[in-house]
């Protein structure tokens, strides 16, 4: 690559850190650039690359959200454990699955992300009044991990991005907590996709730390942020977010 080149994805790979760290979403930034400024590669490679730098990314995120925001470590590491296994099935299925089906289905639902996030503003800023059985809490935690963290490995735009409206709806949690715990999951999918990957030799190691190193830069500054300005910015970020990734899947899709 070139040094303009170089300079294009890292800056991309910054920006797709702090995207990550505060609503998920990164990936519909790297992987396009990725693949424009190296059009050889094999698109399992530039999957594995993206994956080495955002384990590293989301787990600066995840220290950083951990320091200010109490997270119940207990049922957020084995659901962090779980999203690992089924994101490494994802991966290891995404050759055998024509992934043009799964596209329009996640724009419709990212559609009915942003419908419902618009329509309830209230959803996110604060707690919920009424806190959920415990039963429900790890029932919800459980079937976001498994299936969310399986779709990261299959797909992945909008993980982070599902996992905070799944915890904000389902157990009313704040999107500043929900943000926290969506990266301990979103964590551990990176990590187990990352394992499919490595043992099949489609990771570019010199690159993916290079890309580890402006990632991580790039969470911890988005984790900051999120931290420092709250739910309404989370809120307003999400909704850039969801709209952008809708636009660009539909040009994947159909342009």
């Amino acid at each position: 690559m070139s040094v303009a080149d170089w300079a294009i994805l890292l800056t991309a790979t910054t920006a797709a850190g702090w995207v990550d760290a505060v609503v998920g979403g990164g990936g519909l930034i790297v992987l396009p650039t990725l693949l424009l400024v190296m059009p050889g590669i094999a698109p399992q490679t530039a999957l594995g690359t993206n994956k080495f730098s955002n384990v590293a990314g989301t787990a600066a995120a995840v220290f950083t959200f951990s320091r200010k925001v109490p997270i119940e470590w207990r049922v957020m590491l084995p659901a962090g454990a779980l999203a690992a296994v089924t994101a490494a099935g994802g991966a290891a299925a995404v050759s055998l699955i024509d992934r043009k089906f799964f596209i329009p289905i996640v724009m419709v639902v990212l559609v009915g992300v942003a419908i419902f996030v618009t329509a309830r503003p209230q959803i996110g800023l604060t707690m919920a009044t009424h806190r959920p059985t415990r039963r429900r809490t790890l029932l919800v935690i459980g079937l976001a991990a498994g299936l969310i963290g399986g779709y990261d490995g299959l797909l992945g735009p909008g993980t982070g991005t599902f996992l905070i409206i799944t915890f904000a709806t389902l157990l009313g949690t704040e999107f500043v907590r929900a943000a926290a715990m969506s990266k301990v999951i979103n964590c551990g999918s990176n990590v187990g996709a990352l394992i499919y990957f490595g043992a099949t030799g489609h990771i570019m190691f010199a690159l993916g730390l290079a890309m580890a190193a402006l990632n991580i830069t790039g969470s911890v500054i988005g984790s900051h942020m999120a931290l420092r300005n709250g739910a309404k910015f989370i809120r307003a970020v999400l909704l850039v977010v969801v709209v952008v990734m809708v636009i660009r899947l539909g040009w994947q899709q159909f342009g």
